[in-house]
């Protein structure tokens, strides 16, 4: 193989790519990047056997061939390369080394051969269709948030896409949670999601596709089967295993019938939640609401560090309430809200609330109250 391409272009793929490698590994082979060159692109492919990423990018073909080389080594090296210059890449006649020449600069790389790189085999795909990366973009940022860390509960560790029928009308709805909040948001269901199959998509894929979704023009063709899930966006395709689990039915912890209704200043909320929780300690970060007549109390003791207490006016006319919530998950939530104003839907101290956008009416967030 010899080819000369960009460095521009070779960083802008090493990087959408090498991040799919993990940083140990106990098969060499995949610590390893596979580079194929034929015709006029360089094509490069990165998988951790349960997601695999591939693009290609404009080069001078020379001579054809594919080798596999340290992913994360020949991002490095490329990324310390000058702006604007050009990248030889160039296998030996035996296929065991890889140089990478540009200016002065020269290195060897060890190769694998690609002959050991897997493949992970996508099968036939059950439902595809064509969605708006901005669409796809909302449904991740409104939802990622809410997913479960929690490895026992396997089937938490993901956002769970289905189709489902809204007033009316079919949507593509995204939902995740970890127990003590709940995210959901739609987007109108795009020609040939009708009928596909409810998935999980996994964290790790999650937070790659989110990153991959930088230009919002771009239309992304979704592929859909019960165990995988293949994405093509522009020049990369990414390919995944899904979750092999069932999502619980979260309709069930939507409140319906919560009667009191509080509104507050989004950023004015936020920011003296973040205040008071300064003094908060790390383990239990509880702030207490108390409502009264149009006046809220944000109060948090900490008994190893003392107290903290802040008042704020907003929209409440129900009866006093005091109730706590994790500081953190009111943040995480307070941040994914478009509008101005927030509305919170309450009903005692020990039931789950219900926060809306009120400039977006396609995403609600549901958060379980603590003790405090």
């Amino acid at each position: 193989m010899r080819i000369t391409l960009e460095r521009s272009n070779l960083l802008k793929s090493l990087n959408h790519v090498h991040r799919v490698v993990e940083r140990r590994n106990t098969i060499p082979i995949l610590s390893n990047v596979l580079l194929r060159s034929d015709g006029a692109s360089l094509e490069l492919k990165a998988t951790d056997l349960d997601l695999e990423i591939t693009e290609a990018t404009p080069a001078q073909v020379e001579q054809p061939g594919a080798t596999t080389v340290p992913a994360h080594l020949l991002y490095d090296i490329v990324r310390k390369l000058p702006d604007g210059s050009e990248v030889l890449l160039a296998t030996n006649a035996e296929g065991t080394a890889m140089t990478v020449a540009s200016g002065r600069s020269k290195f060897s790389l060890q190769c694998l051969p690609q002959s050991d790189f897997p493949d992970l085999t996508a099968g036939s795909f059950s439902h595809s269709f064509r969605l708006k990366a901005s669409d796809l973009k909302m449904l991740i940022d409104r939802t990622q948030f809410a997913i479960s860390t929690e490895e026992t509960r396997y089937y938490l560790n993901g956002i769970f896409v289905h189709t489902v029928e809204n007033k009316g009308e079919l949507k593509l709805r995204a939902v995740a949670t970890d127990g003590h909040r709940l995210a959901r948001a739609d987007v109108e269901a795009p020609s040939g999601s009708e009928g596909m199959p409810g998935i999980i998509i996994p964290r790790k894929t999650v937070s790659e596709l989110q990153k991959l979704l930088d230009n919002p023009d771009v239309v992304v063709t979704v592929e859909v089967s019960d165990a995988k899930i293949r994405l093509t966006i522009a020049s990369i395709i990414m390919t995944s295993k899904l979750i092999d689990g069932t999502f619980p039915d979260y309709q069930r912890v939507i409140p319906a019938s919560n009667d009191k209704e509080l509104r507050v200043d989004c950023q004015s909320f936020a920011q003296a939640v973040d205040r008071v929780s300064t003094i908060s300690s790390e383990r239990g970060r509880a702030v207490k609401l108390a409502l009264n007549d149009g006046q809220m109390t944000l109060t948090v003791n900490n008994p190893d560090s003392g107290s903290a207490t802040e008042e704020l006016p907003v929209g409440y006319e129900g009866d006093p309430l005091e109730i706590g919530f994790n500081a953190k998950y009111l943040l995480d939530i307070t941040s994914q809200l478009t509008g101005n104003d927030a509305v919170f839907m309450l009903a005692d101290p020990g039931s789950p609330t219900l926060v809306r956008d009120l400039a977006a009416d396609d995403a609600l967030y549901v958060l379980m109250p603590m003790r405090v």
